[in-house]
């Protein structure tokens, strides 16, 4: 006996987890493989015995597995999107249940030809639809905005309600019932009423009192530290199968309501932390949905296949295409809703565990009240189950593209990883009008991402209800790119789920002594598609962006090919998108893209490579270019010039005013501010920036600075001082602008030629090395007069970067076109500046 039990045990936890992987492999629902192989395996084959699945232990399973099923859907709700949605969600649970559950037993009585009261009770099983079927269905199709909360709010909410009003007809039927048989003869319909009101009231007096006191005592144990972190789930899973026994004790099935606010008022609390707790319940839910529909559709006779005829599948037609599109309308009467957005909801209504659960607990109780009809009660709800979740699964996603309510073929990129370089890509990215979701566990990183206007959250990738909490609408991609190649592959694993194969990428973040090494495990070790190509790592892109690399755009041309921009910037070059009109083309190890003209291309690239067009000190020469300018005519003192300064980094930089002028006034007092040849260089680096900032000062009175220990006793008198502040993470970067610096104010001529420039581009010249940029003053009848910035970058391999044009200055973009007066700063290499001279002493129309 004991041998058949343990068995027995093991085929349902084997089916069902068996059962769940394959319906993951093969992209199918799992719920109705699951009941598929319950069925084979109970009353056809008989492997797992229907006759050892009919004791009351089952029930009592069924009903805390459940719990802790709303339990964890309750932790996905935010009270936050009610704000928007909160009428629409209301509306559906009480219109919308009314209404369903009343067309629903029409349809029962007059079409599967019911009784009465079971018709009646069917209708209010049938309110249900369910967390284990609406949410992955949402994470399939993806719906944009509103509709996405409406489905996910009312599909947790409306299995307690839907099971509380089952049990309440239920104890109706049982109550006319005991009265008939005891002779009694009730007097009219108000005593049953009185009784379901009570009922009613008994149950939400009582489950919002248990799952408050509940939510209470969980907050306070984990708040105090009374329990250690490897307990925390094992006490919440505690309450709430204790809270939940408590609810259902005190008022019939008013646990599952419990259990449902008890979840929500978790979710919504702030002074614990939830993420331990919702892994685990995750995890556990897997198990549960498992073994509940291997249970439950195991425990069936085939005689049940009788109740499945034509009557029933026209009953099952008309919920889909009648009872609950006239629901969901009258619903979204004087609702905010669209008629896209209700179209939408109406074709959304799979049923799942807790009806399957419901049926069978009654059909168990009604046996000997209906013996002739409760027996069909079952077999007729699990049709439905099977009928919507498959109608719903194979059209919800063609119905929503229709709508307009999900992208056809979206392409935009959700990355896993919010440090420095992940936020430049990201932001680069969204630049060009790619839609970009960047998300991390790193609270800082993200505060950062989103002062730089980044679409982005803080998230575990690994967990599944990130799958449900983030809005994935125009998304098409997921790139995973942390550091810990453990969380890279965990989480390109849980987003193959909703997303592609193919459109799974990770960056490789292991530590490879040698590439035979890589080689070798590159295959077995990433779950996503290698990302960036072969050989590349986050730490080989880590070093490349700390020594100074770029994320840099260029357009292919007939003229400049990709196989040219590869030469000319070098072998370490990293090629990491290729946008073509609105496709996104990812570079992966198995990819081979091949760049075309009208492609931009997002490279990784060193900023001071010498080969590269333009690029000799590209980055430098844009931080000049971009470089705020102070021109003072006042007497004012080193700390007033600090204080303006820092007020002017402050209106683009995240830091404060005050905290910047302290800063740098500290180092100037330290002794770490260079002071040579008229100039004071105070820098500074911030942890809360991703690149570098300059502002420059000129002052005709002299501004006197104290340089620290050894200074001279009057300070020294200054007419220039260059502030810089540099992302701390970045400390060669800093180094070298420092070193580019030093190197300019250290010529003879520099002083001289800083104390006459007349304009401010002809200030920032002064700090650009001689061989390094030209000028142009373009006149009539020029050979660049109409030619885009672009079309000069690709023709002479030279960037402009400062056009000054009636009085006014700007660093143009590359469609921008040259005009006639104005006033043009380019930069490149050597080299490429000394052919580019040689074609403007050749032109005329050209002063450089």
């Amino acid at each position: 006996m004991t041998h058949d039990v343990l068995t027995g045990i093991v085929l349902v936890l084997v089916l069902g987890i068996g059962s769940q992987w394959l319906a993951w492999r093969i992209r199918v629902p799992s719920i109705l493989l699951l009941l598929v192989v319950g069925f084979i395996a109970g009353p056809v084959t008989r492997i797992i015995d229907p006759a050892g699945l009919q004791g009351d232990w089952v029930f009592a399973f069924v009903s805390i597995s459940i719990g802790v099923i709303l339990f964890e859907g309750g932790l996905s709700l935010r009270l936050s999107e009610l704000r928007e949605v909160g009428t629409a969600v209301l509306n559906l649970i009480t219109i919308g249940v009314m209404i369903t559950w009343t067309l629903a037993s029409l349809g029962a009585y007059f079409i599967l030809g019911l009784n009465i009261s079971l018709a009646i009770l069917l209708g209010a099983i049938l309110t249900v639809t369910g967390p284990t079927v609406v949410i992955p269905l949402l994470r399939h199709v993806r719906p944009t905005g509103r509709v996405r909360a409406i489905a996910k709010w009312e599909g947790i909410t409306i299995d307690p309600v839907g099971a509380i009003l089952a049990v309440l007809v239920l104890d109706t039927i049982l109550i006319l019932n005991d009265a008939g048989a005891a002779g009694i003869e009730l007097t009219g319909f108000g005593p049953v009423a009185l009784h379901a009101v009570k009922g009613l009231l008994l149950t939400i007096t009582t489950s919002i009192g248990i799952s408050a006191v509940g939510a209470a005592t969980l907050i306070i144990l984990l708040r105090r530290r009374l329990v250690p972190d490897y307990l925390q789930s094992s006490i919440a899973l505690a309450i709430v199968v204790g809270t939940f026994a408590l609810s259902n004790v005190l008022q019939q099935e008013s646990g599952l309501l419990e259990v449902t606010l008890l979840g929500i008022i978790m979710a919504n609390q702030k002074y614990v932390p939830t993420r331990r707790i919702s892994d685990f319940k995750e995890d556990l839910q897997v198990l549960l949905i498992a073994a509940l529909f291997i249970v439950l559709s195991a425990r069936l006779e085939l005689t049940a296949l009788e109740f499945i005829n034509g009557r029933a599948i026209i009953f099952l037609v008309i919920l889909i295409v009648l009872v609950r599109p006239i629901a969901v309308w009258v619903s979204a009467f004087r609702t905010t809703l669209s008629g896209r957005e209700t179209t939408f909801l109406a074709w959304i209504a799979p049923r799942g565990i807790v009806a399957a659960a419901v049926a069978s607990l009654f059909s168990f109780e009604l046996e000997e009240v209906f013996p002739a009809q409760a027996e069909s009660l079952v077999p007729i709800v699990f049709l439905i189950i099977v009928g919507t979740v498959a109608v719903y699964g194979l059209t919800l996603s063609p119905m929503a593209r229709y709508l307009g309510l999900a992208d056809q073929n979206p392409n935009g990129l959700l990355i896993l990883g919010a440090h420095a370089w992940a936020r430049k890509i990201a932001s680069t990215l969204q630049d060009l009008g790619i839609k970009v979701i960047i998300i991390d566990i790193n609270s800082k990183n993200i505060d950062l991402a989103k002062q730089q206007g980044l679409d982005a959250e803080i998230a575990n990738a690994v967990s599944e209800t990130v799958l449900d909490e983030l809005d994935l609408n125009g998304i098409g991609n997921f790139l995973a790119m942390t550091p810990n190649d453990e969380v890279n592959t965990l989480a390109a694993l849980n987003f193959t789920e909703i997303f592609e194969s193919n459109d799974v990428l990770q960056l490789d973040a292991r530590i490879v002594k040698n590439k035979s090494e890589s080689d070798r495990d590159n295959t077995s070790s990433l779950r996503g598609r290698s990302l960036f190509g072969e050989g590349v790592t986050f730490f080989s892109i880590n070093e490349m962006y700390d020594h100074g690399a770029i994320v840099e755009v260029v357009e292919i041309t007939s003229t400049l090919t990709y196989e040219m921009i590869r030469e000319q910037f070098g072998e370490d070059t990293v090629l990491l998108f290729a946008i073509r009109g609105s496709e996104v083309l990812i570079n992966a190890s198995d990819t081979n893209i091949n760049p075309v003209p009208g492609d931009k291309i997002v490279l990784l690239a060193m900023a001071d490579s010498d080969e590269a067009p333009g690029r000799e000190d590209t980055f430098y020469s844009r931080l000049v270019a971009d470089a705020g300018v102070l021109n003072l005519s006042d007497d004012l003192s080193f700390a007033d010039v600090v204080s303006r300064a820092a007020a002017e980094f402050a209106v683009s930089l995240p830091i404060s005013a005050d905290r910047l002028a302290a800063g740098f006034i500290d180092i100037g007092k330290s002794g770490a501010m260079p002071v040579s040849n008229g100039v004071a260089l105070p820098h500074y680096r911030l942890n809360t920036i991703d690149e570098p900032a300059l502002l420059v000062v000129r002052s005709e009175q002299g501004i006197e600075v104290e340089s620290g220990p050894g200074a001279a006793p009057d300070g020294d008198t200054v007419s220039a001082i260059f502030f810089l502040v540099s992302p701390e993470e970045r400390p060669g970067q800093h180094l070298r602008t420092l070193a580019n610096l030093a190197g300019r104010i250290d010529d003879r001529h520099f002083i001289d030629r800083w104390n006459d420039a007349k304009t401010i581009q002809e200030l920032k010249e002064v700090l650009l090395h001689p061989d390094h940029y030209a000028h142009l003053d373009l006149a009539r009848d020029s050979q660049f007069e109409g030619m885009t910035i672009g079309e000069v970058r690709d023709s002479h391999r030279v960037e402009a970067i400062l056009v000054g044009r009636n009085g006014d200055l700007h660093r143009p973009d590359a469609g921008d076109t040259l005009e006639v007066g104005d006033h043009v700063t380019v930069s490149g290499s050597t080299r490429d500046i000394v052919r580019f001279r040689e074609v403007v002493n050749s032109d005329s129309a050209l002063v450089g």
